[in-house]
């Protein structure tokens, strides 16, 4: 076990889970069946990695380093290389009852991807990478669910081609975990998030085992209700994703610069203006680093000459050189009258991408500026005019708790994604933890905000649900998993919130 206050939440989430495994031990796979289950898998997929018990290799597939939230290893790993592959192991699933949970990145921290207690087959897609068509003029590509965001804009920066897929959630991250939680990123200012049209169609391997395709290629379409976002955000409780034709969007000149303030209310009020003014057009992205986050950047990041520590944000400017300079003298005399002194452009290429790096590796930079500490992420939302309250309370929460953290955030949009990385040593200091994470859901929601605005809910947020959206649309949700899993063996335990006895 990763850690001993880690293995407390554990030991809580099986205890939890006793009561499940009673009720549902007639309704899923008995060990017998997934035994034979796992049997009948290796004949149909033959070779030494296809198909995998080893404890060890479970147990790592089950659990993930930085969630904390209470799970499982999974009985079986199995490696399909196709669509046509993930059909006939979605069959034995459904024959044995056993449920299915697909894994590629590992990157989601809400435990998505946790087995389930009752045994619980683990897709594992990260070997399902290809980008199997580029369709230039039409500036989309097709690609299996388990190709990483980042190889798919290196592989279109390597043939020449001026496009690039925008949204940029974890380092890490595939396509199908990025469906999966309705991810978004650091872009989101300028190109919005998963939801937004990015991904044009879906194949999908739904539980009885068909495929379908959400739609075609057309950008745009008025046949019936978007089937496509149906399975965005769903966690893959309604079906599996093997493949995914993206839009992408033309690279345009970028330059990054650095501003400092003194508090996090100024920097907010500057972003607001900044965005609301004629130049908001061109600003891609806006970060908000608080002063721990900067602090830690010097100690553990990238950085050969130490940052300023102060509450910052960092902008990428896009668009022609005319349109950069314009847009940069109108930021610095609007941070000007917020209270900044500073505004700073990255002088090479090379210092802009240590600089945007920074910020990616946010969580790595945390960790390392305090060795011996474990992490805890989580994320929340609330509309820009609500961050300053949001931020002043949580720092005064964490600081109460005698908590040591960091706060960074994608700031603009209309909205602030708030991410608070949460450090801890010992089981004393997990359990001040899971205090805090819990009063900063509801400090946001009680700002109009929500519990996740790119995590996603797997374990960790679900008890939230009903508070955020309400009976009526949890019900919802739960009438539409039941009409297309009825016998609940696509990723059970995640996403929709335990009935009531």
């Amino acid at each position: 076990m990763a850690s001993s206050a880690a293995a407390t939440g554990f030991a809580a989430y099986w205890l939890s889970q006793e009561s499940v495994s009673n009720k549902t031990s007639a309704r899923y796979a008995s060990h017998k069946e997934a035994l034979l289950a796992i049997a009948e898998l290796r004949e149909l997929f033959p070779g030494e990695d296809r198909v995998v018990t080893d404890p060890d290799v479970l147990q790592t597939y089950g659990f993930s380093e930085n969630s904390y939230h209470g799970s499982a290893p999974h009985t079986v790993i199995v490696r399909p290389q196709s669509t046509e592959d993930v059909v006939r192991i979605v069959e034995v699933a459904r024959k044995y009852r056993l449920p299915v949970t697909a894994y590629s990145g590992a990157t989601s921290l809400e435990g998505h991807f946790a087995g389930f207690p009752t045994g619980s087959i683990c897709l594992d897609m990260s070997g399902m990478d290809k980008i199997l068509k580029i369709n230039v003029d039409d500036a989309d590509l097709v690609c299996q669910s388990g190709a990483r965001w980042e190889d798919i804009n290196e592989s279109l920066s390597e043939q020449g081609i001026p496009l690039f897929f925008p949204l940029d959630p974890g380092p890490g991250a595939t396509i199908g975990g990025m469906v999966g939680t309705g991810c978004s990123g650091t872009n989101a200012v300028r190109y919005g998030t998963a939801r937004g049209e990015w991904f044009l169609n879906l194949t999908v391997v739904l539980p009885n085992g068909k495929v379908i395709k959400t739609k075609r290629r057309a950008r745009k379409s008025a046949t019936g209700f978007d089937t496509t976002k149906l399975f965005i955000g769903a966690e893959g409780t309604l079906g599996i994703v093997t493949e995914a034709t993206l839009r992408l969007a033309p690279l345009i000149p970028t330059k990054v610069a650095m501003v400092q303030f003194p508090d996090v209310e100024r920097a907010v009020a500057a972003v607001q203006e900044i965005l609301t003014s004629p130049y908001g057009n061109h600003i891609q992205c806006v970060e908000l680093l608080d002063d721990h986050m900067m602090a830690a950047i010097n100690t553990g990041g990238f950085v050969s000459t130490p940052l300023p520590v102060q509450d910052s944000l960092f902008f990428k400017i896009q668009g022609a050189p005319e349109a950069q300079k314009l847009t940069a003298d109108a930021i610095k005399a609007i941070v000007r009258r917020h209270g900044s002194s500073r505004f700073q452009f990255a002088r090479t290429d090379e210092e802009a991408a240590d600089l945007w790096r920074n910020r990616k590796y946010a969580l790595m930079s945390t960790i390392a500026a305090t060795p011996g500490s474990r992490c805890w992420t989580t994320d929340v939302c609330v509309p820009v005019s609500k961050l300053p309250e949001l931020v002043y309370k949580t720092k005064q929460d964490l600081a109460e708790s005698g908590l040591k953290s960091t706060i960074v955030g994608h700031v603009g949009d209309g909205k602030c994604n708030f991410h608070a990385l949460m450090l801890f040593q010992n089981d004393e200091e997990f359990e001040k933890v899971k205090g805090a994470v819990h009063r900063l859901v509801h400090r946001a929601l009680a700002l109009d905000g929500t519990c996740t605005g790119e995590h996603g809910v797997g374990l960790g947020k679900k008890e939230y649900l009903v508070e955020e959206l309400g009976e009526g649309t949890v019900e919802l949700m739960r009438s539409v998993k039941k009409a297309v899993d009825p016998l609940n063996i696509m990723n059970p335990g995640k996403l929709y919130p335990d009935e009531k006895a």
